[in-house]
């Protein structure tokens, strides 16, 4: 099937109080454990490539991205591609053309009025590309480069100053920090769902979560109830492939051959996904 854009999939899951899953994508085995979880559970689904996976490769987006794209082609289920935490202009203005239909511009580092300024810089050239634009407002923890806690005072998203935020930037979705972190290995983050109910009634573009793989289930069911529509998801996944890999070597510590276990890390990053997905979008 061919990709569909980002948009179309954040606004039919909000029409029907439903989220979109996007996950993570590092290696050709994550995009297609991810299309095939996605296919088991008969759900739509975003692949999503951050900053971080393509300076792993490389610094080039256009292989990882174009074999991504491939993979979600070959799948049955609506599946769009979205460029991740981006900090680079350079690469933001990549976006088009490497076949993204949607980035998340990331300036929440910075003070507000940078953060605005930037971000608005990076709204006007994606819609004069055609691509939809999430930022980020508020600090969501785990990330290296800003010091204070996913809890501390002062860093969650003010409802008031997000309104406005988004009146100012334009942008067409917007990550908020309502306790959730980036990089948690168990799922014991715990959201303030009365904040989410609060944004989303300020801002006028669906919301999303990032840091995802650390809230357990009920948590994301009721952060759905409460307003997010678009909910990222990526340290699982890396979980679940790392937990097999390591499982498949110590049962077969003479095995060279990287087939047998990248084929069982795939097939557990699938069954995550096909997981989660009845979770946020059942």
């Amino acid at each position: 099937m061919p990709l569909v854009p980002t948009r179309e999939l954040v606004s039919k899951a909000a029409a029907a109080g439903r989220a979109v899953a996007a996950f993570n994508v590092i290696t050709l085995e994550h995009a297609e454990a991810i299309t095939a979880g996605a296919s088991a559970a008969g759900s739509p689904v975003i692949l999503q490539i951050s900053e971080n996976a393509v300076r792993f490769h490389g610094g080039r987006v256009a292989p990882i991205a174009r074999a991504a794209a491939e993979v979600a082609r070959a799948c049955d289920i609506d599946v769009a591609l979205h460029l991740d935490h981006v900090t680079d202009m350079r690469l933001l203005r990549t976006a088009a053309d490497a076949g993204f239909s949607s980035a998340m511009f990331d300036a929440g580092a910075q003070p507000y009025a940078d953060n605005l300024a930037a971000t608005r810089a990076a709204v006007e050239w994606a819609h004069g590309a055609g691509v939809w634009l999430e930022a980020e407002l508020g600090y969501v923890g785990g990330k290296p480069d800003a010091p204070a806690s996913a809890h501390a005072a002062g860093v969650r998203t003010d409802p008031r100053e997000a309104a406005s935020y988004v009146a100012d930037t334009g942008v067409d979705a917007l990550a908020v920090a309502v306790g959730s972190s980036h990089a948690m290995t168990d799922r014991s983050a715990s959201l303030d769902h009365e904040l989410i109910e609060r944004l989303r009634e300020a801002v006028p573009v669906p919301l999303v979560l990032h840091g995802s793989s650390g809230v357990g289930d009920e948590e994301l069911r009721r952060a759905v109830r409460a307003g997010i529509v678009k909910i990222n998801i990526g340290t699982a996944l890396n979980i679940a492939f790392t937990r097999a890999v390591r499982e498949t070597l110590a049962a077969n510590p003479d095995l060279t051959d990287p087939r047998p276990y990248l084929a069982r890390g795939r097939e557990a990053m699938a069954e995550t996904v096909r997981l989660l997905l009845g979770v946020v979008s059942g």
